[in-house]
């Protein structure tokens, strides 16, 4: 694979900050006890459960105990309506101080109509809109995953700033929350190189419990603070302070924000604060800690020092107890609020696995606006006098032309700039277009995909390349999250990006990393498009439609196109497209329906000289959607069927189109749905062993054949 020097990364300018807001300790003293009471009535509930009427009962119940007083601290410091937050599932705190409403904050965790994801999702897997605020970006179930979409919408902020010309953006920053042992994950140290490598305005909270579940933090990291471990790093402002301490913390905190709001780089704050509780409702502490670690634990509880420190000080003792008072009838009134509230309705959990037609303006969070991708020429018509260009080309092209008409577009991966790709499809872009919109990334799909969330949240429309299919898979956690996104968040967020994915076997070779297809995986993950071109015109069309989408695409560009001539085509046009999910028909004929899609069109179109059949051959172009009506209106017609994929034969997605055959044409059918695939092997580098296992366009005449006769 190949490496080159970055380019040296664009020069960010250094916004004026706000003036830093002086901390309300009112509303500090206020959300904490809000978010004691709502921990405590819900760790009640559970623990009475014989007792309480079933739909009391919080299934997956997180206590914050003991980090609340820190996040409420660190909400009052987030006053930018364009601070984005990546959460995870102890900042129910932070929440509660940027907005939440006490009756969203029990409904979720009880699965009720509203909340977070409408009872679609856990409870503590949160996210908040919030019109007007800071943003809390939809977390997922995954530990660290929280880091590389916050890290996007750093970029993002640099973007609207910089490239855009937008000051609304002066002064924001992205916070991203994490307990200790999310330290060791991938997306921390992802965020962490990105973050400093671009001087992103970037806060890392560090909520250091030593725990992870049973696990001691020097598991996680040697020696257990990831402060000290990251001292060597200049580009980084680093705090570690005592987050049961409210003094303290305020200083740790306030220091770092405002370091990272006057746009001097990266800032890691890292709180000791204690667990108050198991790490979830069926977790026992008991079973891994010792009643004296426990005990210890409750007396650096950060409450009763957030009284001491207010009461006499800056609160009577008057004045603190009607805030009691105040926290006892709001969190009665929002229980009762929560309770009263209908279960989901199953007949809508089907909905919002993509766009739905029709779909208001700002409808979700991220990506295009319906109006900005409306403003695009768009034409579905090609052009018959274009020029003849190859695979390549043709997707070059259309890069540069939405680079042109969509400023809010922008290409990233791996050696995509300066080389201009290891395929050289982005050739020249980043000469013309400038670092701020086309640019290298550092060696992490993880990072390239969390990076695009981020940035897709943040209202952008990110192309990211991964160099090969293969490499996808350390991405695949960043993959699932960004289709699933809109659903999980039932409507209130979504994650339009397109991913380049280069695969297939190459010129006369191929090998186990670079050659995999292994597209069935995306048709197989919720919310992703996937379009897999034969052809440049083709290429051109859903490329540009995927770009203009509000789903995220996976764009497959097989390596034997890249590589050869064999899908030149006419440039159909600078606006032209493709709607997803509409097969071409390239060959008519009543005695066999050929079903395929990519390299292996090229096979079946060779293999039509072979043969007198009269074959319906359909290039399916899309498989999440497929033409399924064109499919069947075709075997329908002509009472067989051979599908060719260059993809194993097991779950291959020619094993769906052959059940949907069996399901609703199998009336029709004069002979077995047939299948022409890889073995289940992996591909095979001497070309004489990867000839072995591809289906040729001999075997694909004589399969052909010999259905016919059947």
């Amino acid at each position: 694979m190949a490496r080159t020097r970055t380019a040296p990364r664009p020069k960010v300018s250094s916004p004026r900050p706000p003036a830093a807001a002086p901390i309300d300790w009112r509303r500090v003293a206020y959300h904490t006890l809000v978010s004691r009471a709502l921990d405590d009535t819900e760790e009640q509930t559970n623990r009475n459960r014989a007792l309480v009427p079933k739909d009391h009962v919080v299934l997956y119940q997180f206590s914050a105990r003991g980090h609340d007083v820190a996040q409420a601290i660190l909400a009052s410091l987030l006053t930018h309506p364009h601070d984005g937050v990546g959460a995870y599932y102890r900042s129910r705190p932070l929440l509660l101080s940027l907005g939440l409403g006490i009756d969203d904050g029990f409904a979720s965790p009880l699965g009720r109509s509203g909340g977070f994801s409408d009872g679609r999702d856990i409870g503590v897997v949160c996210n908040f809109p919030n019109p007007g605020g800071p943003t809390v970006l939809p977390m997922a179930g995954d530990v660290g995953s929280q880091y590389t979409p916050v890290a996007g919408w750093a970029q993002a902020i640099t973007y609207h700033r910089n490239v855009l010309g937008d000051r609304a953006w002066d002064g924001a920053i992205a916070v991203s929350l994490g307990g200790d042992a999310s330290v060791a994950t991938n997306g921390f140290w992802s965020a962490l190189t990105m973050a400093t490598t671009l001087a992103l305005p970037m806060l890392f909270y560090v909520e250091d419990n030593d725990l992870g579940i049973s696990v001691r933090g020097d598991m996680q990291t040697p020696g257990g603070n990831i402060a000290r471990n990251l001292a060597a790093f200049g580009e980084l402002f680093i705090r570690d302070g005592d987050g049961t301490d409210p003094a303290d913390t305020a200083a740790q905190l306030s220091a770092a924000v405002e370091h990272v709001r006057a746009g001097r780089g990266p800032a890691l704050v890292r709180l000791t604060v204690p667990r108050l509780s198991s790490h979830s409702g069926p977790d026992n502490q008991r079973g891994y800690r010792s009643d004296a670690e426990i005990a210890d634990d409750a007396r650096r509880d950060p409450l009763p020092k957030l009284r001491a420190f207010l009461v006499p000080a800056h609160l009577s003792e008057a004045e603190w107890g009607a805030i009691e008072a105040d926290v006892a009838r709001d969190v009665a009134l929002g229980l009762d609020a929560a309770r009263a509230r209908p279960a989901p309705n199953p007949a809508t959990v089907r909905r919002y696995l993509y766009e739905e037609p029709d779909a208001p303006d700002d409808a979700a969070v991220g990506g295009l606006r319906a109006s900005e991708r409306a403003a695009l020429v768009s034409v579905e018509t090609a052009s018959e006098d274009g020029e003849v260009v190859r695979f390549q080309e043709a997707i070059r092209r259309t890069l540069r032309h939405e680079l042109d008409v969509n400023p809010k577009l922008l290409v990233f991966g791996e050696d995509v700039g300066v080389k201009g790709g290891v395929h050289l499809v982005t050739e020249g872009l980043q000469k013309q277009f400038g670092l701020g919109r086309v640019f290298d990334t550092s060696l992490s799909e993880e990072g390239i995909i969390g990076r695009a969330s981020g940035l897709a949240i943040a209202g952008l429309m990110p192309v990211a390349e991964i160099q090969f299919r293969k490499y996808a898979d350390p991405a695949t956690e960043q993959l699932n999250n960004a289709g699933t996104l809109r659903w999980r968040t039932a409507n209130r967020f979504a994650s339009p990006m397109v991913v380049r994915m280069p695969g297939g076997y190459g010129k006369d070779v191929g090998d186990p990393w670079h050659s995999l297809s292994a597209e069935v995986l995306w048709a197989h993950a919720v919310g992703w498009q996937v379009a897999i071109p034969s052809n440049a015109a083709d290429a051109v069309g859903l490329l540009r439609s995927a770009m203009r989408s509000p789903n995220p695409t996976i764009f497959f560009e097989h390596r034997s196109l890249l590589m050869t001539s064999d899908g030149s085509t006419r440039y159909p046009g600078d606006d032209y497209v493709i709607p997803f999910g509409t097969a071409a028909t390239l060959h008519e004929g009543d005695d066999i329906t050929v079903v395929t899609w990519g390299a292996m069109v090229h096979r079946c179109v060779e293999a039509l000289e072979q043969t007198d059949a009269k074959v319906d051959l359909l290039d399916l172009r899309t498989i999440a959607p497929w033409d399924k009506a064109r499919v069947l209106e075709s075997v329908q017609r002509t009472g067989r069927c051979l599908i060719v994929h260059e993809d194993t034969r097991t779950a291959g997605f020619g094993a769906e189109i052959g059940a949907v055959l069996a399901e609703q044409a199998f009336w029709f059918l004069d002979a077995p749905v047939a299948r022409l695939c890889v073995d289940d092997v992996p591909m095979p580098y001497h070309p004489s062993l990867l000839a072995a296992v591809l289906p040729s366009a001999d075997d694909i005449a004589a399969r052909i054949d010999a259905l016919v006769r059947e």
